[in-house]
């Protein structure tokens, strides 16, 4: 999109200061791919020597690396992809739920056929490759992923006489149930983890919402499968004292669990070090486990975050930001990655990447059963109003699940129609 000749090239002063002479390669053109990646997706370090080794194997391109917030970036990457100038980016690092709401219209290149030719389409986590798809066409191209695991306190397990991690959930309810004793809590799980609730309903076949035909959704809540998921999950939520009526993050999980005699969370692994550094009596006595699935030896459904890279549409280099889009999502650079910043990496053949770590392998292990948020662009709507979470305090204070289920899923329905308006 930026299209000019360089005699000088930077990454941007957000990310490292000073600039030096490049050489002019005899007069030839060079182009400059504008990159936008969000803040902390990859440190400085990976990030210069990953513009080095571009730079050096792309002659005609330099890299152009801006850093940008979480907060507001929706409303600032809708304003690029409409925008005419050529001052925009090329490629762009978007939350994997996100894709949908950006590759409707158009607005984004379709890059399907790289996909199936050259990267690796069939052996992509599945929870940042479904949700890069739209009308059937992959938009966005999995970078990194990051999944809940089980974290727990192995002091709490010792004293209960648990000797090893539950391998199903049925093993997973008793295993708590016997932590939760004698003032210890057998887990902290808030009563609005709507997350940790959707990897349950997957795991019963069920969903949060399901497509009708012709791009028309509807909340599935009430389903069979879907009420089984909540069923296994007011009961193991009763086996601690998360608050019925809040998330997660109100109060903060970690302090919780750094705080109290809890047994167990469902949070990332690097949720460990905020824990540590409130209770450094813990360092050493964390361990993780993948969420356990029905079955042993296969671990439950969780919900897939995440980072896929996109192409804008009216990006006036498409050959440059496709360079980028398969260097940074490549073997070399995305276990380069991964093993960094302790992410996932975006293939499953590549989970060896990351072996060694125990926090990061029980996420690996989770993240090859990954899934994200239904895949439309309106799914964004239910998000910010929600009915999920009050569904979920309203069956854990007891009211009945099928009659509360059923009043959710017609919000969820009347907020996705809404967006058709």
């Amino acid at each position: 999109m930026r299209r000019r000749l360089l005699a000088l090239a930077c990454v941007s002063a957000s990310l490292l200061s000073g600039c030096g002479l490049m050489p002019q390669d005899g007069g030839a053109e060079r182009r400059a791919v504008t990159v936008w990646l969000m803040k902390d997706s990859a440190s400085q370090d990976f990030l210069r020597r990953f513009t080095e080794d571009f730079e050096r194997s792309h002659p005609g391109l330099d890299l152009d690396i801006r850093i940008q917030r979480w907060t507001g970036i929706g409303a600032k990457v809708q304003a690029a992809l409409e925008a005419d100038g050529e001052d925009g980016p090329d490629v762009i690092e978007v939350g994997n739920t996100q894709v949908t709401q950006y590759a409707e219209g158009g607005r984004l290149h379709d890059l399907t056929l790289e996909a199936m030719r050259d990267w690796g389409i069939r052996d992509w986590l599945p929870g940042l490759a479904e949700p890069g798809q739209w009308m059937s066409q992959q938009y966005g191209i999995p970078w990194y992923a990051a999944n809940r695991v089980v974290v727990y306190r192995k002091d709490l397990f010792a004293q209960a006489g648990v000797t090893a991690p539950p391998r199903t959930r049925d093993e997973w309810l008793a295993v708590t149930e016997r932590l939760d004793s004698g003032g210890d809590q057998g887990i902290y799980l808030a009563g609005q983890d709507w997350y940790t609730l959707s990897g349950f309903i997957w795991d019963e076949g069920g969903d949060l919402a399901r497509e009708r035909g012709g791009g028309v959704w509807e909340g599935a809540l009430d389903t069979p499968a879907a009420l089984r998921g909540m069923d296994f999950y007011r009961r193991l939520q009763a086996l601690g004292d998360g608050p019925v009526d809040a998330d997660e993050e109100h109060p903060p999980q970690a302090r919780v669990f750094a705080r109290g005699r809890v047994a167990q969370i469902v949070a990332v692994p690097g949720l460990a070090h905020a824990i540590v550094r409130e209770n450094p009596d813990l360092e050493g006595e964390l361990g993780f486990f993948p969420v356990p699935g029905k079955k042993a030896g296969e671990p439950g459904a969780v919900f897939t975050g995440g980072s896929d890279l996109v192409v804008p549409r009216n990006t006036d280099d498409r050959d440059g930001a496709v360079a980028v889009v398969e260097a940074l999502t490549g073997t070399r650079w995305n276990t380069d990655l991964a093993r960094t910043m302790n992410y996932v990496p975006n293939k499953k053949s590549l989970a060896q990447a990351v072996a060694g770590g125990e926090g990061v392998e029980a996420m690996a292990a989770g993240a090859a059963r990954g899934r994200a948020t239904p895949t439309t662009p309106r799914w964004g709507a239910v998000e910010a109003d929600n009915p999920i979470k009050e569904y979920m305090t309203k069956v854990l204070s007891g009211a009945d699940p099928e009659t509360e289920a059923r009043r959710a899923s017609r919000r969820i329905t009347e907020l996705l129609d809404l967006g058709l308006e």
